[in-house]
């Protein structure tokens, strides 16, 4: 395949960090931008970016997708064959007490991205959304023609709403793409605010964790490599607009997550039961048909398999609390 000059938003994060890995050891050019905010401790990020700096087809720039300006620059200047946007406001939960921000950046800050996208080379745009999207009304497993008009938070509300803009794009000014909604995403190079970071921390510090309706609720935990594996296909499909769904489709019960878990660490969790918050579906759990038939996505990592190298992960870079 010809190089191809590709920009990553929130190339500093978990699944951006990824993504530009694969796309430079194929031969493609990337520019990676991202905020490096403090949602997170920063020194999490710059691992990230440390896998990635050394490579010569690789440049990082510090930019927020809220800066219109620095974004249509960026464009005009790069001339990019595809976007990969990565960036945003992440975490269902940390957006109910900060709804303000994800309409900035998840919605406004889209908007910016799909403008300057449009104003350019108009190149083959696909954005990352969420599986969660679905709330709680929607009968599983979940299909991408289902309405997702119930979300249950700023969140899914906010990447809904930048679904809904890129299909504006893409009907008002021919604007290629494809939207990707990805479900609980795990594994290496994983952020240290989601659960299976959380949970290994608390295991080995012997503290306790929550597990909502005593663990019974049931997640898609889908491995980075697979969901990286989509993103590609999407990349090198383009495509008028389509959404796709990303997922295992194969939800397993958290209480069976943290049960793999304490095998892989040796000690037992502390686990205290409590009811499911109002912003939490009981289960996800993704119709992957069309994604297999347009993007020959197959999803290949079980839980017991992607907890293993995550954990191993963990120890190699003395992550986990007493080693």
């Amino acid at each position: 395949m010809t190089q191809r000059r590709i920009v990553i938003t929130g190339a500093a994060g978990f699944v951006g960090s990824r993504l530009a890995r694969r796309l430079l050891d194929r031969g493609d050019s990337v520019v990676g931008f991202d905020n490096l905010n403090d949602y997170y401790a920063l020194e999490h990020k710059q691992r990230h970016l440390a896998d990635l700096t050394g490579d010569a087809h690789f440049r990082f720039e510090q930019l927020d997708l809220r800066d219109a300006p620095g974004l249509l620059g960026l464009f005009k200047a790069e001339s990019f064959d595809a976007v990969a946007h990565l960036g945003g406001m992440a975490a269902v939960r940390y957006s109910i007490d900060h709804p303000l921000i994800y309409g900035q950046v998840n919605v406004q800050g889209s908007m910016n991205l799909l403008e300057a996208a449009r104003l350019t080379s108009k190149p083959n745009c696909v954005l990352a959304s969420t599986g969660s999207v679905y709330g709680k009304t929607t009968p599983v497993p979940f299909v991408e023609s289902a309405a997702a008009d119930r979300p249950l938070a700023a969140y899914p509300a906010t990447k809904r709403a930048m679904e809904l803009m890129a299909h504006a794009y893409h009907h008002l000014y021919g604007l290629q793409v494809t939207t990707l909604r990805f479900f609980n995403v795990y594994g290496p190079h994983g952020r240290p605010d989601m659960m299976p970071w959380q949970w290994s921390e608390q295991i080995m510090k012997g503290q306790a964790l929550t597990l909502y309706n005593a663990g019974h609720i049931k997640r898609d935990w889908t491995f980075i490599d697979d969901i990286v594996d989509g993103f590609i296909e999407a990349l090198d499909r383009p495509m008028d607009f389509e959404i796709f769904n990303l997922g295992c489709s194969n939800p397993v019960e958290n209480l069976r997550f943290v049960e793999v878990l304490e095998g892989l660490l040796g000690k037992k969790a502390v686990i205290v039961d409590t009811p499911t918050p109002a912003s939490e579906p009981l289960i996800t759990y993704a119709d992957i048909s069309k994604a297999q038939q347009l993007l020959n996505y197959s999803p290949k990592v079980n839980v017991e398999e992607g907890l293993a190298k995550f954990v191993g992960w963990m120890r190699e870079n003395q992550l986990l609390p007493g080693g």
